[in-house]
């Protein structure tokens, strides 16, 4: 037995009155903070400004470096997810706003989120233990509500769902946009163990599109079974109000959505 397994760490009992004063306590805290109503009025300003358009989530996998990012135009929004700023030293390119809510991800990458212009939408972990500085281009997120959760509104919390990914693709809705399309979302990892395991980072990074990525820091194994069922939750309320999410990776193991040439989807 692994000790260290988070399912192992798990309470033996399902206790309803300690889940929802919980989650209750952490939204009055957060509340207590102002930065929670600047940033509830942020959100809502950016709620359906792209109503029935187009956007291109990047995930962080190693086939993002297979994007020519000289596909993407001015017509086509794009949402960079945790540390997508390391591409920026081999691209121009830059993605129109930035996603993310792990705390590792979030304290590691401080630095450039209190230096870059780019819109962030982060965790409201980031304001609580004083990582990145409050400023007009972030919103801060809380992370609450019920296990099952899909926010078609991010004003007031999201779900996490075991991956930055499902995040973004709430915020998408939020946003507006009719049709998504993820690339880089390989769903596979060189670095195998048990799911939500914190571990040390080797000095390459195999499972993700730089090997600086997780080099030589912690970081959390991924949850591929529940991604997949925030992927699936995803899936069925974008269908549900006429919207459609595509995958666009080249290659990769995810098939819970339909899958369509990057070209194709721009075009």
């Amino acid at each position: 037995m692994d000790l260290d397994d988070p399912l192992v760490k798990r309470r033996p009992t399902l206790n309803p009155y300690l889940f929802g004063m919980g989650v209750i306590m952490r939204r009055l805290l957060w509340d207590m903070n102002p930065l929670s109503w600047t940033s509830r009025r942020k959100l809502g300003k950016w709620k359906n400004k792209y109503q029935g358009d187009k956007a291109v989530i990047l995930c962080n996998g190693p086939s993002l470096n297979k994007v020519d990012f000289n596909h993407f135009g001015s017509d086509c929004f794009t949402f960079g997810l945790n540390k997508i700023n390391l591409l920026f030293d081999r691209s121009r390119f830059r993605p129109n706003c930035i996603v993310a809510v792990n705390p590792l991800v979030i304290e590691q990458n401080k630095d450039f989120y209190n230096e870059t212009d780019i819109p962030l939408f982060l965790d409201s972990i980031a304001a609580r233990r004083g990582w990145v500085n409050a400023r007009s281009t972030i919103a801060f997120l809380h992370s609450g509500g019920t296990p099952d959760g899909f926010a078609r509104d991010c004003s007031v919390s999201i779900n996490q769902g075991f991956t930055v990914t499902y995040v973004a693709l709430q915020l998408a809705f939020h946003l507006g946009f009719k049709r998504v399309g993820l690339v880089g979302a390989d769903h596979t990892f060189a670095t195998e163990g048990p799911a939500n395991k914190t571990v040390d980072g080797g000095s390459v990074d195999q499972s993700h599109f730089d090997p600086r990525y997780f080099s030589n820091v912690k970081w959390q194994l991924p949850d591929l079974f529940e991604s997949e069922v925030a992927y699936s939750r995803a899936n069925n309320m974008y269908n549900a109000h006429d919207r459609k999410i595509f995958n666009c990776t080249d290659g990769g193991k995810l098939e819970v959505f339909d899958r369509l040439p990057l070209a194709d989807f721009l075009s």
